[in-house]
């Protein structure tokens, strides 16, 4: 999947003092994320699906990261 065009946008709860942020991106059939500090790391790629099963077990604290 090439993601070098697509528009990042910062998440909303990320603050502009240096700490931990996340943007994200809408691609053809996917919702990219990344760090925004490390713009040319790594990425995540999530079918629309998985990503509102993945941002909702995180919101509501049952994603299971241990």
């Amino acid at each position: 999947m090439d993601l070098s065009r697509i528009e990042w946008r910062k998440a909303s709860y990320s603050s502009s003092n240096g700490g931990t942020c996340v943007e994200v991106a809408g691609a053809r059939d996917a919702v990219a994320v990344r760090d925004s500090k490390d713009p040319d790391g790594p990425r995540l790629a999530f079918a629309p699906a998985g990503w509102q099963t993945f941002t909702r077990r995180v919101k509501n604290g049952t994603l299971d990261t241990g």
